[in-house]
């Protein structure tokens, strides 16, 4: 094999696809702008290989729509009609419509006002828990890792330079780069900014 990898090849690579999901950053790009909703998320069913029908597709997306807090009478419509929060919500419900054991989360609030953020946060959090999923959650924002992980990886050029429980970690780094990390963080009384 001379070390060269064939994971992205075959039936491997495809249940991994089903497996694992995304969940990008930027909501509105990351959605077909002239495509409904509710056909969005059926893509997501569609990718996994799922055998529905018409009728059971449609139920399984309000279900979908349901579990991050949408009204499933809105999958007819566009993404514009949504705001940054909802549309965020809507790439989440799309991720989840193949089953999958591991979502990862790429700087998913970064894009979203603060209070939006936390409306997303806690949808995560909850989705993590009632659907037993494990998540990789990729952030720049401490507060947010904080808040959402039980685990951290501090990576510095690609590298990951200091792994552990959350806030052992974060209250006790062993790394110098943590460190600065933490020394960055705009601090408010006792509690660190959550928009970073």
């Amino acid at each position: 094999m001379n070390g060269v990898s064939t994971v992205g090849h075959g039936s491997e690579a495809k249940q991994a696809r089903r497996r694992i999901q995304m969940v990008f950053q930027d909501p509105f790009s990351a959605l077909d702008p002239r495509m409904p909703i509710g056909d969005s998320i059926a893509e997501g069913l569609l990718a996994a290989g799922r055998p529905f029908s018409r009728e059971q597709r449609r139920a399984r997306v309000a279900e979908l729509l349901q579990q991050v807090d949408l009204d499933p009478a809105r999958a007819g419509e566009l993404p514009k009609s949504f705001s940054g929060g909802q549309r965020q919500r809507i790439t989440i419900a799309r991720a989840l419509a193949g089953d999958p054991e591991i979502l990862i989360a790429d700087e998913v609030t970064s894009a979203l006002d603060v209070s939006v953020q936390s409306t997303v946060l806690n949808l995560l959090r909850d989705l993590q828990q009632r659907l037993g999923l494990t998540m990789l959650f990729i952030s720049h924002n401490l507060a947010v890792v904080r808040y959402i992980s039980d685990e951290t990886a501090v990576m510095r050029h690609g590298r990951i330079v200091e792994f552990g429980e959350t806030e052992a970690l974060l209250s006790d780094p062993a790394e110098p780069y943590t460190r600065e990390l933490l020394a960055a963080v705009p601090v408010l009384g006792e509690r660190m900014v959550l928009d970073g």
